[in-house]
């Protein structure tokens, strides 16, 4: 269905969940509590925080998501990677509401980079307050992570984290520069990686086996699917507050869609990597017994990825508020109206992450 109105007060959301019931959806058994403990430990590390800013962390609900998508993990790594989600969704916010420029977002990643040890730092008198508050944060779950995770999964994470990094900056670049990227180098600037699933099952694949271009493709899949079905789910409160970074303004701003031909265009995007997923799961090579199992294994946690990370989205009010039910039922999301954007306070929302000159 298409929305030819100029300015429309709708659209449908295409039908992804019916393209991923082969996958089972699980949620762990310790999630609530793990959540809401990830959520309590990074407010109690910002005592400075707002009222705003507290009930902006509450609704990341980033420790739910990885109850989803890492359904069988240890509760002890699951907490970490709650953490971790926790601290890096608080992240983007910062990058995309204060420090909105390209020069702020690069000292901001930085300063992140230097927090997580793998760049040598020595704060200065400009930078120090931030420093302090990233590190101290950062290091609560770095430090158990690099005592837990074998070095070949520190190693990618850093890497994947270095891709954030840049991927960041490059959507601050565009912000700056008003630049028209093209639709793939918008997509792999969204990807990320599937190092999380590997230390969360505590699976360890041999590098011939996991750069295999056989893996590969399935992580490709993997995180194509859930960036662009994120970029729909979230559009609706991304416009009403003024953010566009997202695929849909891409499609409408520089290509000539409307919002629902921009909406369908990326929802049939979802449903080929999908249909591509499932295409190279059922070819994948055999390395013998003991790593065909681990493989699976692997390949079962990219699928609580794909299909937790959905419905998630659908059961939280991040996105769609209290409305997610009825948004899976009709495929009706009706857009909010956009919000007049406000300087003020946002410095004192999020101090305990920021120095004033990022406000």
């Amino acid at each position: 269905m298409v929305v030819n109105s100029s300015q429309p007060t709708y659209f449908i959301f295409p039908d992804l969940v019916s393209h991923c019931i082969q996958y089972p959806l699980n949620y762990h058994s310790n999630g609530e509590e793990i959540a809401n403990q990830s959520i309590e430990w990074l407010i109690s590390s910002c005592p400075n925080l707002s009222l705003e800013g507290r009930r902006a962390i509450s609704n990341m609900e980033a420790g739910k998501l990885v109850a989803f998508t890492y359904p069988s993990a240890t509760s002890s790594r699951l907490r970490i990677i709650a953490d971790f989600m926790n601290y890096f969704s608080y992240f983007d916010i910062i990058c995309d509401d204060i420090a909105a420029r390209e020069a702020d977002v690069k000292e901001l990643c930085d300063v992140a980079r230097k927090a997580l040890g793998y760049i040598p730092t020595t704060p200065t008198e400009d930078n120090r307050a931030v420093v302090l508050n990233l590190g101290r944060i950062a290091s609560d779950f770095w430090a158990p992570f690099i005592t837990d995770a074998v070095p070949g999964v520190q190693q990618r994470l850093q890497t994947a984290l270095e891709h954030y990094f840049e991927g960041i900056q490059i959507q601050a670049k565009s912000r700056d520069t008003s630049l028209s990227p093209d639709i793939e180098s918008y997509i792999t600037v969204r990807r990320n990686t599937s190092e999380s699933v590997r230390y969360a099952l505590d699976i360890y694949l041999p590098d011939r086996v996991f750069e295999h271009d056989s893996i590969q493709e399935l992580n490709r899949w993997t995180t194509n699917f859930v960036a662009l079905s994120n970029d729909i789910l979230s559009y609706n409160v991304e416009q009403a507050s003024g953010s566009n970074h997202n695929i849909i303004d891409l499609l409408m701003e520089y290509h000539g869609h409307t919002l629902q031909s921009a909406v369908d265009y990326v929802g049939n995007l979802c449903i080929q990597s999908i249909a591509d997923f499932e295409r190279g799961r059922k070819h994948l090579p055999s390395w013998g017994a003991e790593i065909d199992a681990k493989v699976r294994k692997y390949v079962e946690g990219l699928q609580d990825w794909i299909i937790g990370s959905l419905h998630w989205s659908f059961q939280n009010d991040r996105y769609l508020g209290t409305d997610g039910d009825e948004v899976m039922r009709t495929g009706i999301v009706r857009l909010l109206p956009r919000k007049a954007h406000q300087e003020k306070g946002r410095e004192e929302t999020w101090s305990c992450m920021v120095n004033p000159r990022y406000s």
